[in-house]
């Protein structure tokens, strides 16, 4: 695709821009606020969000856009551009619901505030020299569908990317811990548990004693380093002496490397287990390991203004760490924001049906609004402030010229 080249915008042009952007987002509330509630109606857990996918795409495709799914082998991804200018900047949306309790993470609101914000600036596009790119990314609740994107090279022209993710407050600047998950397997011999214990080999026990070594590691585990675990399988009878023992853990830290660190400590925690027991271990890698969320400066301040503009008072998070989230490796490689967009919650936090409740409310639906209308504000400003347009611009062609591309600047998993 040929890039149309523009000259620096001014002042006059970024109020004019502003307002038709804004306008935009607020005349597509009706259809912003339906699909924020048929997502939440609908719900679909990661890489099965078939018709959460089909309706951005099909809200995208009526507005114009290049429309592309099943990118990146991920089935459930889209990929939708408008515009042809040098300047790319992505929209990132979320739109996969939780296991058993529905949009208890507010995707529903995530990826109605994305597409929002992409229409906004697709109604800018040409006159500001940009590219708009909406990223619909699967499983952000399991494997992490940025992490395979970003491999896919999805994000290799892209300038700035951003999206807002539904909480109980507005906040910017947060930081978020690296996340990895192994799924846990050991496999030992059956016997009678009370004719002859002694010719088995019990599984069981091998989980039993890695998670009471984990428990005692954590002592020693660096401030802000978590290890958390669910079993899975543990025998099926009784009188049987298990043969096999099957569980889920993840490990969290502040920095990717103290997450390595961690790795190898919680690795030996179940070596130890096979090694007392007899039993074999097959640790397999859980999706994609998620890095720290490192959000971008500039970015975040312009984010904070336009929210500001909107009667809104985020509140500052520098330095504070969140969950976790597969948008914190979009954000070693590419200027990334991710901030909060707040509406009423009763005190309840996400990841909880309490939270889910509040998906559909009259708060969540401003929400949508505020959070693309701000996000479109920022993508205005990146493309009109001469500075950081060449500063993003720059980026963008400085990894292009590095060995191997943008690909060497990804985090190693």
């Amino acid at each position: 695709m040929t890039r149309a080249r523009h000259h620096v915008i001014g002042p006059e042009v970024r109020g004019h821009a502003v307002a038709e952007a804004t306008g935009t987002v607020r005349g597509r509330r009706d259809r912003l606020v339906g699909l924020s509630h048929s997502l939440y109606d609908e719900p679909e857990t990661a890489l099965r969000e078939h018709r959460s996918a089909a309706k951005v795409a099909a809200l995208l495709t009526e507005a114009g856009f290049a429309v592309t799914r099943g990118v990146g082998d991920l089935p459930t991804a889209v990929v939708a551009t408008y515009g042809t200018g040098d300047l790319v900047v992505a929209l990132c949306a979320e739109y996969d619901a939780l296991p058993g309790i529905g949009h208890a993470c507010g995707h529903n609101v995530n990826g109605a505030a994305a597409v929002g914000a992409a229409l906004g600036l697709a109604a800018v596009a040409d006159l500001l020299g940009i590219t708009v790119k909406l990223v619909g990314t699967p499983a952000e609740e399991d494997i992490g569908g940025k992490v395979l994107l970003l491999e896919a090279g999805v994000f290799d022209d892209v300038a700035a990317a951003m999206m807002v993710h539904a909480a109980p407050e507005d906040t910017v600047g947060a930081s978020s811990l690296a996340v990895s998950a192994w799924d846990v397997t050991y496999r030992g011999r059956p016997s009678h548990a009370a004719l002859a214990p002694w010719e088995g080999v019990n599984a069981l026990d091998a989980m039993t004693l890695a998670h009471t070594a984990i428990g005692l590691l954590r002592q020693q585990l660096p401030p802000g380093t978590l290890v958390h675990g669910v079993v899975s399988e543990a025998g099926q009878a009784v009188n049987v002496i298990p043969a096999l023992a099957q569980a889920r853990y993840e490990l969290r830290a502040p920095t990717s490397e103290q997450l390595a660190y961690a790795r190898r400590r919680v690795r030996s925690c179940f070596e130890a287990g096979a090694l007392a027991t007899g039993a074999e271990l097959e640790l397999v890698p859980h999706g994609h390991d998620f890095a720290d969320l490192r959000q971008d400066t500039s970015m975040t301040e312009s984010y904070a203004r336009a929210l500001g503009e909107l009667g809104r008072t985020p509140v500052p998070r520098h330095g504070e760490l969140m969950a976790s989230t597969d948008m914190g490796n979009v954000s070693h490689v590419v200027p990334t924001i991710h901030p909060t967009v707040g509406y009423d919650t009763g005190g309840a936090k996400p990841h909880t049906a309490e939270f889910a409740r509040y998906g559909k409310s009259e708060g969540a639906d401003r929400a949508v609004i505020d959070g693309a209308t701000a996000l479109a504000h920022v993508g205005v400003e990146l493309a009109t402030d001469a500075v950081q347009r060449r500063r993003l611009l720059d980026g963008v062609a400085d990894r292009r010229h590095r060995p191997g591309g943008s690909a060497a600047a990804r985090p190693p998993r």
